[in-house]
């Protein structure tokens, strides 16, 4: 109850900060400050919150907790070390015996004053006390074993009272109580034992306090024992907490600590190492890698709809489209996971197609291939910094020992968003600076160390490579446009000076090549791919023109003009005559044959070019029969048959069964249906400021609605209100014309008797429609369920 009257008693702007902080405390907003206040305590709750703690602030709250379960804690200058309270001078001086450098001041003060606004501590400055469920929560705070009472609790009362009788003669009181009173001072009894035994306490001193040992239940006295182990059980300075299992009391692990709680404090996290970088320079080579990160992502996209690799039957990329990908898009096989990975958390690809499924683009991609190029990356750059997805585990294999594929649905980690977070916040803290990966660990380590591990480490690594893969860093460090992308705000409008300026010309050459002297514009960009073959990439993209793209583009739909009118408009020089013949030749022969389906056939207004074809060896395999002097049918599929011919060197087209030709818009295919459901999470969970200020305002409603209750006046003591039906009917009409609340009586579905506050509404068709104080919500009744009204 004290606890939540020092909630109760809290202002609107420090509940806000509360809530802000831990967000989970109001999803959903409580019915009232009590229901906030037990929230607060659930351990779940508490969890949270503690692994957002730095080191610092993390000590603190375990020295209080230490300092409200050990009695004494010797030599102590300044009282307060007694009891659950504890005085802020006493944990000061606590604090300040293990700090390697500096002073207590004013470090000790901020992290009081952030403890005491995530309601971890409440209390004034002279008393301070943990709130509830903290300490269990806290388990063995700094390493500490636990307290002497709860260690030998399993032990039965009289080994207790025998044990004690030893260490602690004549004294008077339970054995479990002479026993702790015993250890509250163990010096004594830690200078009886043997160096052997005290290089066993030396080592359990700092933590962790348990260890194994044989037989460790069994009952030892001082004067039988023999071993260094036995010495320490038989004189309570270890306790036996199962069969072969023992733990270092709490009181005595502070005594061998010399009155310290921790060792080697620092008040500050440890400084960034690393070098030092021009920050201009930074910025502009992440702009230049966030450019190649958009149009990677847009080549993938563009590639993907011409020839969308199919859905494994376990979810996921196959190994080998991956591996074509990245060679596609000549990137190393983890950048190109990213790409993958982050063009499909952000909506851009989907699974979509035939029954078996394709990895196809969606419509989303074409609103987002419109919009400019800071703006795409925004949108990327957002997604990979939210996204619970990890690719930088692609690759590797899951519990079963399966390979883990890109898009795999088992690449998701909730903790993915926070580590990005944390690393790009860390990187922020040094402008200009390129700290090294021990020194960013080490800086996250102080910050949450609650959250360090191997899977840690690797997330941290796994977003250092990612941020400088898509650009948010540069040089390792982190770009002006990263550290608006963090605030959440203005990104765009930094980058944007700094991308490079898209060219909308090239340099055609006599050998069938094309040059482009720079960034090409998106729509450029998109018809030389379709167009002709990317022969090498770097400052200057060179394009090869070839048979088979000029059919491609044709394919698509082009005619020999359109190319030619195409490369005229953008090219800065001439076009070359062996690429006009080139044009010219493919297009002549492009479309002489037509296939549709029979399974499929074959049809041309030239006899003689399907004699050659019949007459051809290689054809034997297609199973051709002549129809008529200008069709030859096939049993092979469509596609099959203009495949074959093509390899044959013949360049038909398709044709639909009305009997036109099919153009194949390779370039658009889209997957079906809207895209696959994103899941993304917020790396600061923190709330909108409307929304706090909203939660606060019905938990102080809900507050005085949950104080203001009192008892029906017309109803006795432990009864629902019961009345005849015409009564509450006409009751309940005057309180909906009135706009007070009433007591109702209510059977629930068991036909058991509850009571209800409510403020009636409306009464139609059988039903009371009204505001339940009691739970804290809007309630349909049924009317013949209420056995009667009172007024409140």
């Amino acid at each position: 109850m004290e606890f939540t009257e020092w909630i109760r008693g809290r202002t609107d702007e420090q509940l806000r900060a509360l809530v802000s902080a831990r967000p989970e405390l109001v999803t959903p907003v409580p019915a009232h400050l009590e229901g906030l206040a037990s929230r607060a305590a659930s351990p779940s709750a508490i969890a949270r919150v503690l692994d957002r703690l730095d080191r610092f602030t993390l000590a603190v709250l375990e020295t209080l907790a230490v300092l409200e379960t050990v009695p004494v804690l010797e030599p102590l200058e300044v009282a307060g070390a007694r009891g659950e309270a504890v005085a802020k001078a006493a944990l000061g001086e606590v604090v300040g015996r293990a700090l390697a450098s500096g002073e207590v001041e004013p470090a000790l003060s901020t992290a009081l004053h952030r403890l005491h606004e995530l309601a971890l501590v409440f209390g004034p400055d002279e008393a301070l006390r943990l709130a509830p469920g903290v300490r269990k929560a806290l388990d063995d705070p700094a390493g500490l074993g636990p307290p002497a009472v709860e260690a030998f609790r399993h032990h039965p009362p009289e080994q207790l009272d025998e044990l004690a009788d030893d260490i602690a003669p004549g004294t008077a009181g339970t054995g479990k109580e002479r026993l702790a009173a015993a250890l509250s001072e163990p010096g004594e009894l830690v200078g009886q034992v043997s160096p052997e035994a005290r290089a066993a306490l030396d080592q359990l001193a700092w933590g962790p306090p348990a260890g194994r040992v044989p037989n460790a239940r069994r009952e030892v006295r001082i004067g039988s024992a023999r071993s260094p182990i036995e010495q320490l059980l038989a004189r309570g300075l270890l306790a036996a907490t199962g069969e072969e299992s023992v733990t270092l009391p709490r009181e005595v692990g502070v005594h061998l600590r010399g009155g310290r709680v921790h060792r080697d404090l620092g008040p500050v996290p440890p400084a960034l190492e690393g070098s030092a970088r021009d920050q201009q320079l930074a910025d502009r080579t992440a702009a230049g890698q966030a450019f190649m990160f958009v149009r990677a992502v847009e080549e993938l996209c563009e590639r993907w709809s011409v020839d969308p690799p199919g859905v494994l039957r376990t979810g996921g990329l196959g190994v080998r489209d991956m591996k074509r990908t990245a060679s596609e898009l000549d990137l190393p096989e983890w950048a190109a996971s990213l790409v993958v990975e982050v063009a499909h958390a952000a909506g851009l690809l989907a699974s979509g197609g035939n029954v078996d499924g394709e990895w196809l683009p969606t419509s989303g991609y074409d609103l987002w291939r419109v919009r400019p190029t800071e703006e795409q990356w925004v949108a990327l750059a957002t997604t990979w910094l939210h996204m619970d997805r990890v690719p930088g585990l692609v690759g590797e294999r899951d519990d079963r020992d399966r390979p883990l594929n890109a898009l795999h649905p088992d690449l998701r980690r909730s903790s993915a968003p926070s580590v990005r977070s944390a690393v790009l916040g860390v990187l922020a803290s040094a402008p200009g600076l390129a700290p090294t990966r021990d020194s960013v660990l080490d800086r996250l380590a102080w910050e949450q160390p609650r959250r360090r591990g191997p899977r840690r480490e690797q997330l941290t690594e796994f977003a250092l490579r990612e941020a400088e893969q898509l650009g948010v860093t540069g040089l390792g460090v982190l770009s002006g446009h990263g550290r608006a992308l963090l605030a959440g705000e203005g990104a765009a409008a930094a980058l944007a000076p700094l991308l490079p300026e898209p060219v909308d010309h090239v340099l055609l050459q006599a050998d069938l090549t094309a040059v482009a002297p720079g960034p090409l514009t998106s729509e450029l960009n998109r018809w030389m791919t379709l167009a002709a073959d990317v022969e090498s990439k770097g400052g200057a993209t060179v394009y090869r023109f070839g048979e088979s793209s000029i059919r491609r583009a044709l394919d698509a739909g082009q005619g020999a003009e359109e190319l030619l009118a195409m490369l005229q408009r953008h090219s800065a020089t001439p076009v070359p005559q062996a690429l006009s013949y080139l044009v010219a030749d493919v297009a002549r022969r492009h479309g002489r044959i037509r296939v549709g389906t029979a399974s499929a056939y074959v049809r041309c207004d030239d006899p003689a070019l399907l004699d050659q074809i019949t007459a051809d060896r290689r054809s034997a395999a297609l199973r051709l029969r002549r129809l008529a002097p200008t069709v030859i049918a096939s049993r092979s599929s469509r596609a099959a048959l203009v495949d074959s011919l093509r390899a044959m060197g013949y360049a038909p087209v398709a044709e639909s069964l009305d009997g036109d030709v099919i153009i194949s818009q390779l370039d658009s295919r889209r997957a079906e249906g809207l895209p696959a459901a994103r899941v993304t999470a917020s790396p600061n969970g923190g709330l909108d400021p409307e929304v706090t200020v909203a939660a606060v305002r019905a938990l102080r409603a809900g507050d005085a609605a949950h104080l203001a209750r009192r008892e029906p006046v017309e109803a006795p003591n432990g009864q629902v209100p019961r009345g005849a039906a015409t009564a509450t009917i006409s009751t309940l009409q005057d309180a909906i014309r009135q706009g007070v609340r009433v007591w109702i009586g209510y059977l629930d579905s068991q036909g058991n008797a509850t009571s209800r506050i409510l403020e009636p509404a409306r009464m139609e068709g059988g039903y009371l429609t009204a505001y339940d104080e009691t739970r804290a919500a809007v309630h349909r009744f049924a009317l013949h369920r209420i056995t009667g009204v009172a007024g409140v």
